[in-house]
């Protein structure tokens, strides 16, 4: 944990993978770096990834080409080519062990969808620059047809904790500081820039904002992109039964599939983050979706899920921070390719602090306004609002006696609405079940067991403790709300 007052070139806040790339890149340039997490090393949605590290867009390169034009969606092309190839340089050069390996990966169409949207998408990934990706009539599944597909060849997997374990050892090497434990309270702009960590700051010539969702806006990115929550099931397989290969199927939401040694990982059923009363039933799901594809699988043995940020116009955020100081840098919307939208992040913003030019900068700009996206941008928007109307409802239950152990519900009381949980051994938590960034009601994911709000995305752990931006604090306790009427 960070104990002492610190000046640095640059100050980067995240653990993850687009915090520590950023971190190693600018500290193999000469720049000293310090990070700050307030969890472990690669302990926020890093650790939820599944991995796959691709130049396939998930939502399509004829939907990028769409909103940004035949040369933005090259230069997405070309970006995410990039990350994968950085990623295996890096690899290299630090000799990571993390199982890196290049694969093909397969884009095979969804119960319902036509052959045309693989036609469709050929043609945009050839025109973007991805001469290579081929339509086959099937991928190598041996255990199901798949039909139709498409193959985009020499992508890549790997072990995404292995991987930024090392990659903060690089960082230490080049002389760079990690400080985890270390909550970022507040972020100040201006020369210097200052992180305030609990009673001590980091100032830095400038701040790179790596939390996921970034925590020092309030408004102006977030109403750009929304958070979706996804799922992930993991179980063995005979090894040979399934090849060793990437996959997604083109519906909405997608399935996605990879293999690591004999554990078949299968994620999807996505949905909006907070809105969602099934979520208990999400691995159930997709265990049956797996199992009619793959009935070779052994028993459950894993099961998790993580939140992406949907951008409304399906590329990541990454550059100045809008309406900030110069010197204030943000990335976010990973639009469920976070390996590779992190990895360009390190690159992108090792570039613009450095003083060096990039042909990715307007296509990333955080402050960009896509017209073309204006339908996305104003429903998403209408769905945040329509969100405010929970504190007019009645509660999940009528009483917290209702409330099973290691279960969470929300209550009324008066004008107030509480986040309840009774742990294991039945003792109750509440807290006030308003988000922290601007005040919508959280719901309680049965699933993750944890709060999560419909409107940007911040989310709790069982006990009210942020997890997860763009709320920056705690739900507040229950036994305040006193207080807080007369704040």
């Amino acid at each position: 944990p960070l104990q002492e007052n610190l000046h640095v070139d640059v100050c980067v806040i995240g653990a993850g993978i687009a915090g520590l790339t950023t971190a190693y890149l600018l500290a193999r340039s000469g720049k000293l770096v310090a990070v700050v997490d307030d969890g472990p090393v690669a302990g926020g949605m890093t650790q939820m990834t599944t991995a796959h590290i691709t130049n396939m867009l998930d939502d399509r390169y004829f939907e990028v080409e769409k909103l940004h034009g035949r040369e933005g969606a090259r230069l997405a092309a070309d970006s995410h080519t990039a990350a994968i190839d950085r990623i295996e340089t890096i690899v290299k050069q630090e000799n990571i062990d993390c199982d890196f390996t290049r694969l093909d990966g397969y884009l095979f169409l969804a119960d319902g969808d036509k052959r045309e949207t693989l036609e469709r998408e050929l043609e945009a990934a050839h025109r973007a620059g991805l001469r290579a990706v081929q339509l086959l009539e099937r991928a190598p599944f041996r255990s199901f047809d798949t039909g139709p597909c498409l193959r985009f060849p020499n992508q890549g997997q790997f072990h995404p904790v292995k991987y930024l374990a090392s990659l903060a050892q690089a960082v230490k090497h080049e002389g760079g500081r990690i400080f985890t434990g270390s909550h970022a309270d507040r972020v100040e702009g201006g020369v210097p820039g200052v992180v305030h960590v609990g009673k001590h700051v980091v100032t830095g010539d400038a701040i790179v904002v790596a939390t996921n969702v970034p925590i020092n806006d309030r408004v102006a990115i977030h109403t750009k992109q929304a958070p979706y929550m996804t799922y992930v099931i993991g179980a063995r397989v005979p090894r040979g039964a399934v090849p060793r290969v990437l996959s997604w199927d083109t519906g909405d939401p997608y399935h996605y599939i990879r293999l690591y040694d004999d554990l078949l990982i299968v994620g999807g059923e996505d949905h909006k983050s907070g809105q969602a009363t099934d979520t208990a039933e999400r691995h159930s799901r997709l265990e049956v979706w797996a199992r009619a594809r793959f009935p070779m699988m052994g028993p459950l043995e894993f099961a998790w899920g993580g939140q992406i940020m949907e951008t409304q116009d399906y590329l990541a955020f990454i550059g100045r921070n809008p309406m900030d100081h110069e010197n204030i840098y943000v990335v976010t919307g990973d639009s469920g390719m976070g390996i590779t939208h992190g990895t360009i992040a390190g690159m992108l913003l090792s570039d613009l602090i450095l003083g060096r030019t990039s042909p990715w900068e307007a296509l990333y700009d955080p402050s960009r306004v896509t017209l073309r996206a204006a339908a996305d941008f104003a429903r998403e928007n209408s769905n945040v609002a329509l969100q405010y109307t929970d504190w007019l409802t009645a509660g999940d239950v009528k009483s917290a006696d209702e409330i099973a152990p290691g279960d969470g519900a929300i209550l009324r009381r008066g004008l107030e609405k509480i986040a309840a949980y009774r742990d294991e051994q039945g003792r109750l938590h509440e807290r006030l079940a308003g988000c922290p960034h601007l005040g919508c009601v959280v719901h309680w994911n049965r699933s993750e067991s944890t709060w999560d709000c419909p409107c940007h995305g911040s989310r709790f752990d069982p006990y009210g403790k942020v997890i997860n931006g763009p709320a920056n604090k705690d739900l507040a306790p229950a036994d305040r709300s006193h207080e807080q009427r007369a704040a």
